[in-house]
């Protein structure tokens, strides 16, 4: 057995085929199943997957409209690297999140994103927002490259 994306494929070449689909997982949250394992008895199965690219960013923003600074540094890597489009640097790492959005957080009670579109594409997530900010309204797109379970870089378009 083995998986493949959200599927757990095993070896039949009696039946003619390579690999067969034993169970395909619908589940949003499953995504890239990576080990699996079976007790002596062929009646358990254990397996490892990563958590969606849609899973990760939506916790990301769940968090930003709770203002919950802490949750939301948890979704991105280490070395999170954030650019305005096309490739303007504009900071890196946990550290720069913190000192940017933790004031913001707290000086912003109407602070509000609305996704308007969402679209998965493999790893990368591009959403297209409606943000609410101090009274003001505006429309931004935030692009997500997800790596091993983290946010690791965001390119905005504004």
């Amino acid at each position: 057995m083995a998986g493949a994306g959200k599927a757990i494929v095993k070896a039949n070449p009696e039946a003619g085929l390579l690999w067969e689909q034993l169970m395909y997982f619908q589940q949003e949250e499953i995504h890239s199943i990576s080990r699996i394992s079976t007790n002596s008895t062929n009646t358990r199965l254990a397996f490892v997957a990563e958590v969606s690219p849609r899973h990760i960013v939506q916790k990301q923003l769940d968090a930003y409209n709770a203002r919950d600074i802490e949750g939301f540094i948890a979704t991105f890597s280490d070395d999170i690297e954030l650019f305005k489009f096309p490739n303007e640097p504009m900071g890196k790492g946990k550290d720069y999140l913190r000192e940017s959005y933790g004031s913001f957080f707290e000086n912003t009670p109407d602070l509000h994103c609305e996704i308007k579109n969402r679209i998965v594409l493999g790893e990368k997530v591009i959403d297209e927002e409606f943000l609410t900010i101090n009274g003001q309204n505006y429309s931004a797109v935030a692009i997500y490259e997800v790596k091993n379970g983290k946010i690791a870089k965001v390119t905005f378009i504004q």
